[in-house]
This record gives structure tokens, C-alpha cells and sequence, in this order.
């Protein structure tokens, strides 16, 4: 598909600097863009790239002062990265016309599935007893989609991905390839000869609309209830959401997060890559936790922003490594006042017995 600076412009409601009948045929970084390009900038630190690329048409913040020429047509707008991606969704929305549509054979489904208008269905997909599958939904190739499960409408699983028995998938939610919903939770009962007896896990994974679940994440069906991952929630990939957990509405979580079982994330928080929330918790609406960060209490207070191993105050950790930077100046310091004290402590012992 092929797009001029001025129907872009249009669509977005910007101002062209330039030709305004030049075209772009593919979104590019701006670092590598090639003369058919378009590409944006909302980082001051990519500036120094607009004055260098090969870019066709560029969209910039209308308060971008420019330091010298550019080649690319500018398209100017109030936010940038907020027009891009309205740009990347509109494109998205075209593409759809080109995506595969219909049951593709070989795939099973069952005789009590109930199939809505409008459906794809991927080859070597199976669709189990009771299955629902509103309007719209599209099941990519090699997918299970397991006894009385039901999907909303628009709901997207791409290839490989596993939904067991009887969980709940909400309008127009995605789930990426590898994603496993509603495996068993981790739950096994010691035994007195030290063996392990298995606690069946009877409940189920709900999650509602708008969710995105990235690749190779897995939610676990909770042991009894359900596992609630909540409206607007966005998964990036390799996360673990063990069992009972709920996470509120449009709280986002990175990559290579987990989360034990029976914690109770608020809303619109923020967690960071490879953070680990311990079970039983209660993290308050709006927490932020740093990357790497390993929570170990209940987080009460919103807006709380915590970091580290056990993750406390962020504040109190960036106080704490300002003075740990200077942990040899400091013992240095400490041993000198160690000397002069007992250098004190001699002088007055030997006053005494001299009087």
C-alpha cells in the first residue's frame, strides 16, 4: 500500500513542511529508513538522525525547532508517537482485508461447538465439545481451544496457542503464539514420606476484554474461583501468572515477570521486567516496580514506586546507592575517626597517671 505526505497529513490532521505529493510503501526506523519510508520522531535523543536520513516523510512534534535542513517532508503534529501509532492502527485496520478468512481443513471441531459469523479457523486447530466462538474470531494455525471455552468477539489466538477447559477470553483480546491459559496451578500437598500429592485445580482462567497476552506466557487456572486478568491488562512476553491471581484493569507487565499465586495486583500499575511479586499480596492501583525488583510485602499506598531485592521505597534505594557509591571514602573517614579517638582515649590515660 502506498500513501502520500497529504493523505497522511489528512488523516492525522497535521501540517506538511515539503512536498506534500511525495509517498512512503513502508514504516522504517529512522536510523535505517530507505527513500520510500515514513517514520516519526518523539525521542530528542533520535534528533540527530532527521537531518541525516533517507526518509520520505517524517512526522515530528509541532514544537520541533529544526537546526538544519532536512531532505524529508515533515508532517507536524502535537504528539508524534500518539499519531504514529492512530498511523500503525489505521494501516492495521487495512491489512485485515489481506488476512486469511474461513475453516481451513485439516482442523476438528466438535459437533456442540458453536461457531459465530464471520470466524476464521486455522489448519490443524482443534475446537473441543461446548466451545463458543463469537463473531469474528480468528484461530490461527496448530491452536487448542479446549471444552467449554468461551472467546468474545474479535478475540485473536495466534498459532500454538493452548486454552484449557472451560476459561473465558473477552472481546477483542489478543493472545500471542506459545501462550498457555489455564494450566494447572502449582499446588501439591506434602506428604509425611516426604512425596508430593497433587491438589486438583477446579477453577479456570477468566480474562476480559481489550486484554493483550504476549508469546509464551502462562496463566494458571486458578484451584478453586478463577484467575482474573482484568480489562485493558497488557502481558508482554515469558510471564507467569500463577493461580488465584487478579490483575486489575490496564496494569502492564514486562517481560519475564511472575507473579505467585493468590496476589492481587491493582489497577493501572506498572511492573518491570523480570520482577517477582511473592504469593498472597496486595499491590496497591498506580505501583510502579522496577525492573529485576523482588516484592515481598503488600504494597498499601497508590503511586508507590519500589525497587531492588526485597524491593523497598525508591527514594530510600537511590539514597541508599548514592551513599554505597561512597562506601570507600566513608571507611576511610571511619578509620580515622577511629585512630583520633583512640589517640584521645591514650592522651587521657596518660594525663591521669601523670596527675
Amino acid at each position: 500500500m502506498e500513501f502520500s505526505a497529504k493523505q497522511i497529513a489528512a488523516l492525522l490532521g497535521g501540517k506538511i513542511e515539503g512536498d506534500e505529493n511525495r509517498s512512503v510503501s513502508e514504516i522504517s526506523k529512522i536510523e535505517t529508513a530507505g527513500n520510500r519510508s515514513l517514520c516519526f520522531i518523539a525521542n530528542p535523543k533520535y534528533e540527530e538522525y532527521l537531518y541525516t536520513t533517507d526518509a520520505a516523510i517524517v512526522l515530528v512534534n509541532e514544537q520541533l525547532q529544526l537546526t538544519a535542513p532536512v531532505k524529508a517532508t515533515l508532517i507536524r503534529v502535537p504528539d508524534a508517537y500518539a499519531a504514529f501509532a492512530s498511523l500503525m492502527q489505521y494501516y492495521s485496520e487495512m491489512a485485515k482485508s489481506e488476512l486469511p478468512k474461513g475453516i481451513e481443513q485439516p482442523c476438528f471441531i466438535a459437533d456442540s461447538a458453536k461457531i459465530g459469523n464471520d470466524v476464521y479457523i486455522g489448519a490443524f486447530s482443534y475446537i473441543s465439545a461446548g466451545a463458543v466462538l463469537a463473531d469474528g474470531c480468528r484461530i490461527y494455525p496448530n491452536s487448542f481451544v479446549g471444552r467449554n471455552v468461551q472467546l468474545g468477539t474479535k478475540v485473536t489466538l495466534y498459532s500454538g496457542v493452548k486454552v484449557y477447559d472451560e476459561c473465558m477470553i473477552g472481546a477483542r483480546s489478543i493472545i500471542h503464539s506459545g501462550a498457555v491459559i489455564g494450566g494447572d496451578g502449582f499446588g501439591f500437598a506434602p506428604q509425611a514420606d516426604g512425596s508430593y500429592q497433587k491438589i486438583p485445580q477446579l477453577g479456570n482462567v477468566v480474562i476480559e476484554e481489550d486484554v493483550e497476552i504476549g508469546a509464551n506466557c502462562t496463566i494458571d487456572r486458578a484451584t478453586m474461583g478463577s484467575t482474573l486478568i482484568r480489562k485493558g491488562v497488557k502481558l508482554d512476553n515469558l510471564i507467569q501468572v500463577a493461580h488465584n491471581v487478579e490483575i486489575d484493569e490496564c496494569t502492564v507487565i514486562a517481560a519475564q515477570a511472575g507473579i505467585a499465586g493468590s496476589t492481587k495486583i491493582g489497577k493501572r500499575c506498572m511492573i518491570g521486567g523480570q520482577a517477582g511479586i511473592i504469593g498472597h499480596l496486595t499491590i496497591a492501583d498506580h505501583t510502579h516496580i522496577n525492573a529485576q525488583s523482588g516484592v515481598s510485602k503488600s504494597v498499601n499506598d497508590p503511586h508507590t514506586v519500589l525497587n531492588g531485592t526485597p524491593a523497598f521505597d525508591y527514594k530510600s534505594v537511590l539514597k541508599s546507592q548514592a551513599i554505597f557509591r561512597h562506601l570507600p571514602e566513608i571507611q576511610q573517614k571511619l578509620a580515622r575517626l577511629e585512630q583520633e579517638l583512640r589517640n584521645l582515649k591514650s592522651d587521657n590515660t596518660a594525663t591521669a597517671e601523670g596527675q
